[in-house]
């Protein structure tokens, strides 16, 4: 052993982490010693660990989620780390809760919906629950709240980053006041930079204004594994690890995700961020979830398309979805398109893929001609 330790380094690469492929080209980020075990023990920390925790961890161990904020957070304290099933089950994970007395459970939100919407929810004892993380994508406010209340995980946390970042680069706490654990990603992480820049100047913006997010410090990834183009493209001569994310922080250093950078769909002239329409819908008390993305049109370069997920098979129509959004959202940002879905497309650790979603939609309808319209 003692041959072994003087034979490593704390910078020393350790794991090969492939990025979950939102975007359809996984990469193998680059990860050492260092970044993981830091990042683990703050978030631990973020969710006031000990050796009297029980974490549920439904998550993939491959993916950075399962790895390092329930892992590392739970080695670093002493805490039990309970696996409910080989692959995601709704009722396993709630089975497993109740019967191992978990004070903390993780998930991505298409989890929690699922463990939500059961038709055996009610059924289940969930009492010991104190905290946990609902991360891996953009958290919607609304599932937030229901986890937060019937759940009874009064103390549940968002964290915020990307595999690139190892991941956390922001958290909420558990003694944030609700409002800010349910509607933002919390505070910079210790030892970690943030900054929100125009993606065109890089230049810092104002505070309470849109830029994309990016991140600097222990956490950020040695390098993409044999790709030192995209890892060039992703960080910069100065150490920033540029995130593609859109955001906001506000006089107290709280962030607010708008939206993927890629993500955001231009309307004759509008720029619109899906996720504030998402959120929006998510208002509805038919819709379980729904998904929003940019399709293209002749007339206005691109329209929206609205994914819904019903609670149950409840019934409701594209006409009746629009009269929900008109005089409350701005006309523009009323989806054109409305498509029920009982599942959306996912990647194998729970993000949605909305360039397949875009493929899809496209397909179905017949937009062909309008997507090879060139455009500056």
């Amino acid at each position: 052993l003692r041959e072994r330790e003087a034979s490593l380094d704390f910078d020393d690469a350790v794991n090969i982490q492939y990025t979950s492929g939102t975007t359809g080209f996984p990469k193998g980020v680059v990860l050492t010693h260092h970044n993981i075990l830091n990042n683990g023990f703050i978030i631990g920390e973020g969710m006031k660990f000990t050796h009297k925790d029980r974490l549920c961890i439904p998550v993939p161990f491959y993916h950075c989620f399962g790895m390092v904020l329930s892992n590392m957070a739970s080695v670093t304290h002493g805490a039990a780390m309970v696996l409910p099933a080989p692959v995601f089950s709704a009722e396993a994970v709630l089975r497993a809760v109740q019967d191992e007395k978990c004070t903390a459970l993780h998930g991505v939100p298409t989890m929690f919906i699922a463990e939500l919407s059961h038709p055996d929810f009610p059924k289940y004892r969930l009492d010991t629950l104190r905290t946990g993380i609902m991360a891996g994508s953009p958290c919607p406010t609304e599932v937030m709240r229901e986890v937060n209340k019937k759940m009874n995980m009064s103390e549940i946390v968002i964290v915020y980053g990307q595999t690139e970042t190892s991941p956390g680069v922001t958290m909420t706490t558990t003694a944030d006041p609700l409002e800010r654990r349910v509607s933002t990603i919390g505070k910079p992480f210790p030892h970690t930079e943030i900054k929100i820049v125009d993606p065109h100047t890089k230049k810092i913006v104002p505070r309470g204004e849109t830029g994309e997010i990016c991140a600097r410090g222990y956490c950020v990834m040695r390098c993409y594994y044999n790709n030192p183009n995209a890892t060039r493209a992703t960080i910069d001569e100065h150490g920033w690890n540029h995130t593609g994310d859109l955001g906001t922080m506000d006089e107290e250093d709280y962030l607010k995700i708008v939206g993927r950078l890629k993500d955001m769909v231009i309307r004759g002239g509008e720029n619109i961020y899906p996720r504030e329409i998402e959120e929006f819908l998510h208002n509805h008390p038919l819709v379980a979830d729904a998904y929003v993305i940019g399709v293209p049109d002749q007339k206005y370069g691109e329209e929206l398309m609205a994914w819904i997920k019903l609670e149950n098979g409840s019934p409701l129509t594209e006409e009746e979805v629009k009269e929900f959004c008109r005089g409350r959202i701005a006309h523009f940002k009323i989806p054109r398109y409305v498509k029920f879905v009982d599942d959306f497309p996912m990647t194998v650790s729970g993000k949605i893929m909305k360039f397949k979603m875009r493929e899809m939609a496209i397909e179905e309808l017949g937009l062909e001609d309008e997507s090879k319209i060139e455009t500056a």
